[in-house]
């Protein structure tokens, strides 16, 4: 299951690779909960690839995402928390992400919070 549930995040890197707004979300239910990084609240996939294409031919247009799944945990059968921390380059910018992923059958992702991470304090 592990490896289904890493695919979900390259076929993530993939979409935003290519600017594909469609292959992207697509790793996300249908009923998503996805909070950005700026803390805004979307629900449901189409809405992640709507905020998402808007990102590919704006701010982020011609940058790429690495991502690295950094935890994977059973919560119950067929449900998984899964941590990931992903950069978007050439910005620099880096992202820590809490997913619940369902795999029941086919894996996706049916909540997402994405943050930047607070730096050092002095």
């Amino acid at each position: 299951m592990t490896d289904s549930i890493r695919a979900l995040w390259r076929t993530m890197v993939e979409g935003w690779a290519r600017g594909d707004a469609t292959q992207f979300a697509s790793v996300f239910a249908a009923d998503v909960d996805f909070v950005n990084v700026r803390g805004e609240a979307l629900v449901g996939r189409e809405a992640v690839e709507t905020g998402h294409a808007q990102l590919f031919t704006t701010a982020y247009c011609g940058t790429t995402l690495s991502a690295e799944v950094t935890l994977i945990r059973s919560l119950a059968p067929g449900l998984s928390l899964v941590h990931a921390t992903s950069e978007i380059g050439p910005a620099g910018v880096v992202t820590h992400a809490q997913a619940v992923v369902r795999h029941d059958g086919e894996p996706t992702i049916a909540a997402f919070h994405n943050m930047i991470p607070k730096g050092p304090t002095a």
